[in-house]
């Protein structure tokens, strides 16, 4: 229920142009956190810190954002988009066992950031862990997944990613 909820929100804050229906392999990142990387990641020409997530890959139907990924559900070899679903449980670090994904809020503040893999490349790794089929995510820290802009201060986020992790993937919803 909670992520029908999300879903209608975040549908009412974007347009239907702005979302494309994917088929197929996509890392769910939902549970996740990042690690900066020390690089820049640019988003509509907009320069932000990078952050690289663990996210296990799924597969069936997600929610893209086509502006970021060339129009196309179709990754390179090798390689797989971080997408939203309305799944209810999935794989989740550190033992990659499927679990329930329980969302929370927080505040964004300058000791506790928010990282958004909403439609970015994925590298899938070479093998699995404990049967699970990871990939290496790569997006935007502080960024939001409405506006791709920078995501002001004090504003609440919203994850699924338990309490203690680094830069949980979410967003300002």
């Amino acid at each position: 229920m909670k992520k029908l909820l999300l879903l209608a929100l975040f549908c009412v804050n974007v347009s239907a142009a702005d979302l494309m229906i994917c088929n197929g392999e996509y890392a769910l990142c939902a549970a996740s956190g990042s690690t900066p990387t020390g690089k820049k990641i640019m988003v509509k020409g907009q320069a932000f810190a990078e952050g690289m997530a663990i996210c296990p890959v799924l597969t069936g139907r997600s929610i893209a954002n086509p502006a970021l990924m060339n129009n196309s559900c179709d990754a390179p070899p090798g390689k797989v988009w971080s997408l939203f679903s309305t799944v209810s449980e999935a794989p989740q670090a550190p033992s990659w066992a499927v679990a329930p994904l329980v969302q929370r809020t927080f505040t964004l503040s300058k000791t506790d950031g928010m990282s958004n893999l909403w439609s970015f490349i994925c590298n899938k790794q070479t093998k699995k862990t404990n049967g699970v089929q990871l990939a290496s995510c790569y997006g935007p820290i502080n960024e939001s997944p409405l506006t791709n802009g920078h995501v002001k201060m004090g504003s609440t986020i919203i994850t699924d990613a338990p309490a203690g992790v680094l830069n949980p993937v979410g967003g300002n919803f």
